[in-house]
């Protein structure tokens, strides 16, 4: 078959194959606007199904903002699809309410609703993909819109031949491609005269309230007069930034897996290893820590990125606001990545006192808690989970509770006592930890604000015979 088909078409078969768009024997759908860009694609991918073993689907979205003009484009595509035998559907969405809403650019919203259309379209069809018609030109376009913008490297490279489609809430494995992304505007323009299909015409395309048609008409004319072959140097310096790209998200997506865990509706950051990476790899991580919670990067801009940067270098305890009321917040050793209504302390509030077993183990809130008793010579790192205490000063009767009012302790290696409370604020204890943080007490005083600091009246010293030894660990029962 390949034999009998134009160079255009050869070109974008070659394409399909080399990135892998389609594995055959899947539904395609293929976004028709009736633009030149789209009737090609629809031509092309028409006469290379039987070649890719594929059923096709047509999809055209009447964004609303051009009257009678978008009307007669949906029927002109309604009719294409008829008269070719394939499959249609047609809809018409309130792009201007969606703007009104959402307050963002009228360009993004179109954008925003058009993929959605598209998204839904596709699982009800039962379509893995969904080809746009996106060319040379348009991948140009793209990489100086990124850069005016203020892009890292990832957008340097551009439009990718393959991606999950954006703004799919159910992330179900629909990807959107784009198989002419290898062909330049006037190619496919010469194509389509050559093969008598006749464009509709997008007035809107010529508006120059969008950055894209200003880019377009405007600014790439201008930088043509420095460099005739500017769309090429443009082109390769998307190939090497997809490709430096595409190697740090290799090493980032390792790190992350190494440094991340997930709590329930909190993302956690080993906060001592990501210091020790380089600064972009740490802004790497950042990124697809916010892609995990977010499902996609679209609000997210550089200025969010250096925030959470500078935060992993501050202090602990302090907070930032990202979009849509997600909190990043430096807890003691770790980054934690909060969404809305949840907490950010992984620990349970505890309400009450627990008595403790000693020895043995002790079931609380959130923890299990082991006592051992020690009687013959003894050393053990503690740990902000473990301590050791000289069992004749505590006692057996010892409690877990929260704090409370007027609490008071003799902080371990400090001369006096002081108030829990300023005890807390000075040793930077999140502010959402505070009632969080296990206290275990004998009879008349604090031994230990777990995680934090023992009472120097407690610890062990020559004269100590037997060594009370304490193990908070987390038993996932809140």
């Amino acid at each position: 078959m390949t034999d009998k088909i134009n160079p255009l078409e050869r070109q974008v078969l070659n394409f399909i194959r080399e990135y892998g768009l389609v594995s055959g024997g899947e539904v395609v759908m293929v976004a028709v606007s009736g633009g030149p860009d789209s009737l090609c694609l629809l031509q092309t991918m028409v006469d290379l199904k039987a070649e890719l073993n594929l059923e096709l689907h047509i999809a055209h979205l009447d964004h609303g903002l051009r009257g009678e003009e978008s009307e007669q484009d949906a029927a002109f595509v309604a009719e294409l699809a008829g008269r070719l035998g394939i499959p249609v559907t047609v809809e018409k969405r309130d792009v201007q309410a969606w703007n009104a809403e959402r307050r963002t650019s009228l360009e993004e919203a179109a954008r925003e609703v058009r993929y959605r259309f598209f998204a839904d379209t596709a699982r009800k069809t039962g379509a893995t993909r969904v080809a746009v018609g996106h060319n040379r030109d348009d991948q140009v376009e793209t990489i100086l819109l990124h850069y005016l913008r203020g892009t890292g490297i990832s957008g340097l490279r551009g439009l990718r031949p393959a991606a999950p489609i954006p703004y799919d809430t159910e992330k179900d494995g629909v990807f959107v491609i784009r198989p002419l992304l290898n062909i330049s505007r006037q190619r496919i323009e010469e194509y389509c005269k050559d093969q008598g299909l006749q464009p509709r015409s997008d007035s809107s395309n010529t508006q120059a309230g969008f950055l894209r048609n200003r880019i377009r008409m405007e600014l790439l004319p201008l930088l043509k007069q420095y460099n005739p072959e500017v769309d090429q140097a443009l082109l390769r310096l998307a190939d090497m930034a997809g490709d430096d790209a595409d190697f740090i998200d290799g090493q980032a997506t390792a790190v992350f897996e190494q440094t991340a865990t997930r709590e329930g509706c909190l993302t956690c950051l080993d906060a001592g290893k990501l210091r020790g990476l380089p600064l972009s790899l740490q802004r790497r991580v950042f990124r697809l820590a916010l892609q995990q919670i977010y499902g996609s990067l679209r609000d997210i801009e550089a200025a969010h990125i250096e925030s959470l940067v500078k935060l992993l270098f501050g202090s602990t305890g302090k907070s930032v606001q990202l979009p849509d009321g997600l909190t990043a917040t430096n807890e003691r050793g770790r980054m934690v990545l909060c969404s809305p209504g949840g907490s950010v302390c992984p620990w349970p509030v505890i309400d009450g006192s627990y008595n403790l077993k000693i020895p043995g183990e002790t079931q609380i809130p959130g923890w299990r808690v082991i006592a051992e008793v020690i009687n013959e010579n003894y050393y053990r790192q503690d740990d902000i989970f473990g301590a050791s205490f000289d069992l004749a000063k505590t006692g057996r009767s010892l409690t877990v509770r929260g704090r409370q009012p007027g609490d008071r302790f003799h902080p371990l290696g400090m001369a006096h006592s002081r108030k829990l409370q300023d005890f807390m604020v000075d040793a930077a204890v999140p502010r959402t930890w505070r009632d969080s943080v296990p206290i275990v007490c004998s009879p008349d005083r604090i031994a230990w604000v777990v995680g934090w600091r023992m009472d120097d009246r407690f610890k062990i010293t020559g004269n100590t015979q037997q060594v009370l030894r304490l193990e908070f660990l987390r038993s996932g029962k809140a």
